[in-house]
């Protein structure tokens, strides 16, 4: 069905102004961003076999590389674009409140749920430094390093450098295991030992650190894991 078959205040864009964006689908919202369908579909059809072909969940859609989101028919290089700098609007907009918010991060399920929609469904590691205040406030949080599917090397020189120049009290090190399992490796531990020891020589504390899987984590700190 043709989007100007639709009743007025069921077209996506017609429905965003009377409504409000809460009202729409994901389907509906994309296809506001796409602008209109190709091939004798709709844009609203397009949209919603785009979000088909994520298994219907924004995060998988986000973490799709920009090469595949191109391939999508009715998508394209200019609309790709346009889809992959709207959903990491969304994910800045998400770590933006979390810092405003100006809460402690005083467990590790708070680290995890913080750091998920940055790590989950990446098909590499990373490595983050979440540098703290005295009283546990965020700081700011940056990407240290990046590697492959199974590992990727700390840069402990880094994370004392940006550790110093923050005048941070605190850091929290996350990293995710795209295997699905969270528990740390002899790399892991060899690497939070050798981080630990250097932020304890300028009297910066290692606070935790978090490894994040698919649905769970592993913290150091509690040595424990814990699941969503």
């Amino acid at each position: 069905m043709r989007i100007k078959d639709l009743c007025p205040d069921e077209r996506p864009r017609e429905k965003l102004r009377l409504r409000g964006a809460k009202a729409l689908s994901n389907a509906e919202l994309l296809a506001i961003l796409l602008g209109s369908g190709t091939g004798g579909k709709s844009v609203l059809e397009v949209a919603q076999e785009l979000m088909k072909t994520a298994g219907g969940r924004l995060n998988l859609l986000g973490a799709m590389p920009l090469e595949r989101l191109i391939t999508q028919k009715g998508v394209g290089e200019v609309r790709a674009i346009t889809l992959a700098a709207a959903l990491e609007l969304g994910r800045r907009t998400f770590e933006e409140s979390a810092i405003a918010d100006k809460r402690s991060l005083t467990s590790p399920e708070m680290v995890f749920q913080l750091m998920l929609p940055t790590l989950k469904n990446l098909d590499h590691e990373e490595c983050w430094a979440l540098f703290l205040n005295k009283a546990n406030f965020l700081i700011s949080k940056e990407m240290i390093t990046s590697g492959s599917l199974e590992s990727t090397l700390v840069d402990t020189a880094r994370i004392l450098k940006r550790a110093i120049e923050k005048q941070s009290s605190y850091v929290i090190l996350v990293h995710n295991h795209p295997s699905g399992s969270p528990l740390p490796g002899p790399a892991d531990i060899h690497q939070t030992a050798c981080v630990k020891k250097a932020l304890s020589s300028v009297g910066i504390s290692l606070m935790d650190h978090v490894v994040v899987a698919e649905d769970s984590f592993f913290s150091f700190s509690e040595e424990r894991t814990g699941h969503l």
